[in-house]
């Protein structure tokens, strides 16, 4: 894969922590009940259609996808991450770019991109949201989550870091504020139905404020309050 710096560094990076990063975050939803129930709600949505789980990891979120009963394909930057996916999960799993899916249009009833976003500046988010519309079919739902701010950084704001569960890493994070990024999706053709936000869970995650949008391709989901 080629790509930009920022997408060849963030590959490399996660390539060398995937092992650690698997064993230290493979089992976080064990300890995360909002979570849990926000991807119970999107494999209903999906009904039987397909569900990607886009810049999965090592596949946790789409296993648990799967044991509710969700067709689930799994997808991430590093191809390391994807091994471990399908090795964990036993799920299929393939290296992509989130804004340059290689799915056919219309492919999916459902996406789930937990904490990947953060990764990507504005206009690549764009990007990867024209394509998270252009790959579900009408009516179908994309689940997105993301930091909003910590105690350094606030809403639109940044940070890198070059050290990684002892593994020398660089990665950019980024700080979303979650108004903008509902602006970003409608801008791409998925209209916002649901929001959550959420305080950390202490001890157990970094010590963030998250944001979670649920947006359904094609207009306003009535079933949704």
């Amino acid at each position: 894969m080629g790509g930009t710096r920022e997408q060849r560094e963030t590959r490399r990076s996660y390539d060398g922590i995937a092992a650690d990063y698997a064993a230290n975050l493979g089992s976080e939803l064990v300890g995360k009940p909002l979570d849990r129930a926000l991807l119970d709600a999107l494999a209903e949505l999906a009904g039987d259609g397909l569900v990607a789980d886009v810049g999965a990891g090592p596949g946790h979120v789409a296993g648990y996808l799967a044991r509710r009963g969700a067709s689930v394909v799994s997808t991430d930057l590093s191809p390391r991450m994807c091994a471990l996916a399908a090795e964990r999960e036993g799920l299929p799993a393939f290296a992509s770019d989130m804004c340059a899916l290689p799915m056919r249009s219309g492919a999916l009833t459902g996406i789930v991109c937990f904490y990947a976003v953060i990764h990507l500046d504005e206009q690549a988010r764009r990007r990867a949201y024209q394509e998270f519309a252009r790959v579900l079919r009408d009516g179908g739902h994309a689940l997105i989550a993301f930091h909003t701010s910590d105690a350094e950084t606030p809403a639109g704001g940044s940070r890198s870091t070059a050290q990684m569960m002892g593994h020398e890493v660089e990665l950019n994070f980024r700080f979303i504020d979650p108004a903008a990024e509902a602006d970003l999706l409608t801008a791409a053709g998925l209209a916002v139905t649901a929001q959550l936000e959420r305080a950390p869970h202490p001890g157990s995650e970094h010590a963030s404020r998250r944001s979670y949008l649920l947006a359904r391709r094609g207009g306003q989901d009535s079933t949704v309050e």
